[in-house]
């Protein structure tokens, strides 16, 4: 009887303090179920390939009926979905009934990924202003904006000078609507300042950035030095003490960046900087790679200062390091400026032993340097072996023969050779050929001076007001049959 008793008193409590279980049609699987197949139902309505014509969006339609039927409410998903069917499908019309459905009926909080989803696409298709009107909306739709949707906001702006106008508004505007910049927002900013070559107001940011905490940024230190040796009106000292602040300031500058600015100091003429610049780099424990031994090596060369030069290509090859082309050139370049063309040619031979090809701009600096102080038959000797070793003339090569052969006294050479080059469609020196026009005509040679031109002409290359006027004053010559002359002259303006 007592365990009856127990028995009855149990159920009782279970009747009056049990929970029971919800309807299964209440449940969150079900619900979830029903979102998926209403959200399964608008995709095939997406794929179908007749879709009425009307001013309301058929998707939209879809959505409002096909959750209705399954007793749910949309998601944000479903709402991301047709958003982007529209955008794919270029029905940017039907958007803002979407938005303002979004906006007016819904009660979820939207998701941010959405309107940088299509904030993207309208920077895909230049729709900047339909961009700029839906940041601005963004806190409407019960959603929080942060540095994501900015981000991609300044990205399509920052493309073209009409959108970087709009720039200032847009950071004032994220100001009130509670967005806190991030390094990234500075970053794209920087960058499109650095592109339009405002490098000074890139400098300016940065410094901004970093007086605000948000740390030294080694990328857009980087991009900061880079623009600045790409700018025309840089000076020395200002690249300089910026590449110290950003050092004391805690920056470590990579190779490519010493690069940059050894390149930057070349180009400048400041050659002592760049050697500097060099030997800091290996105290700072930077091994220079080749690139940065053949600026220098060039700087060097430039300011004459071969004595330098020797030491540094033997440096470099201390270093372990292997010339390329390149550092070949410059420093064979420097052989050639002091007249020892014969150490020139030799290094050649030590090139080809080590692997690396001479180029014909190899041979051009050597054929330069000999037809300059007159020594045509190693000229002739060096062309000779260039062609058997299967490297073809080109323009600049043609050009230092001709101008050679001529200036030492060797027209003939230098006629044939120029024909040559004719043949071979490269456009002779406009003032070379002008004046062995005038030595042909000088010597009665006017029929010569005629072929070249006519070949010339033929070729739709320009022979330069001075061969026109060179073959006019011939004409005055009482050897010369005035009337062939003149009618040559026609028969060539008419080709």
């Amino acid at each position: 009887m007592e365990s009856i008793r127990v028995v009855k008193r149990s159920d009782h409590f279970l009747r009056k303090h049990r929970k029971w279980p919800f309807s299964p049609f209440k449940t969150k699987w079900h619900q979830t179920f029903n979102q998926d197949e209403a959200l399964r139902a608008i995709k095939q309505a997406a794929n179908s390939p007749k879709q009425p014509n009307s001013d309301e969006p058929y998707l939209l339609s879809v959505l409002i009926s096909s959750f209705r039927a399954y007793c749910c409410d949309p998601t944000p998903n479903a709402y991301h979905f047709v958003l982007k069917t529209l955008a794919r499908s270029s029905q940017f019309h039907y958007i803002a009934a979407v938005l303002d459905r979004l906006e007016r009926v819904e009660k979820f909080e939207t998701p941010e990924s959405i309107f940088v989803d299509l904030l993207k696409v309208y920077g895909r298709v230049n729709r900047i202003q339909d961009a700029i009107t839906l940041f601005r909306r963004i806190p409407m739709f019960r959603c929080v904006p942060s540095a994501l949707s900015l981000n991609s906001l300044l990205f399509l702006l920052c493309r073209n000078g009409e959108g970087l106008r709009i720039v200032p508004e847009i950071i004032l505007s994220s100001q009130t609507m509670g967005i806190r910049l991030e390094e990234s927002t500075f970053r794209i900013l920087i960058t499109a300042l650095c592109k339009i070559y405002k490098v000074g107001h890139a400098m300016e940011l940065f410094n901004y950035m970093i007086t605000e905490g948000y740390g030294l940024n080694p990328g857009i230190c980087s991009l900061i030095l880079a623009s600045l040796c790409e700018h025309k009106k840089s000076t020395g000292n200002v690249v300089l003490i910026f590449l110290e602040q950003m050092r004391l300031k805690g920056f470590c500058p990579l190779v490519v960046d010493y690069s940059n600015v050894i390149k930057f100091l070349v180009r400048r003429g400041l050659s002592s900087d760049a050697l500097d610049l060099l030997n800091k780099m290996k105290a700072d424990g930077f091994k220079p790679d080749i690139v940065c031994y053949t600026m220098v090596l060039n700087g060097v060369i430039a300011d004459g200062d071969y004595k330098m030069a020797d030491e540094l290509f033997d440096e470099l090859l201390l270093f372990g390091l292997v010339p390329d082309i390149y550092t070949y050139n410059v420093y064979i370049h420097g052989l050639c400026k002091q007249g020892n063309w014969e150490a020139g040619i030799q290094m050649i031979l030590h090139m080809e032993e080590l692997g690396c090809k001479p180029d014909v701009i190899t041979y051009n600096i050597l054929l330069e340097c000999l037809c300059k102080i007159g020594e045509l038959d190693e000229a002739r000797k060096l062309r000779g072996n260039m062609q058997l070793k299967g490297l073809a003339n080109n323009v600049r090569t043609f050009r230092i023969m001709i101008s050679g052969l001529f200036h030492n006294g060797d027209v003939i050479e230098a006629c044939i050779l120029l024909e040559e080059m004719l043949v071979s469609r490269f456009p002779p020196q406009i003032s070379t050929f002008g004046e062995i026009l005038s030595w042909l005509c000088k010597r009665d040679m006017v029929g010569k001076a005629l072929e070249l031109l006519t070949l010339m002409v033929g070729m739709n290359f320009s022979p330069g007001p001075k061969a026109w006027e060179t073959l006019l004053l011939s004409s005055e010559s009482e050897l010369t049959p005035v009337k062939s002359l003149e009618t040559t002259l026609e028969d060539l303006g008419g080709i």
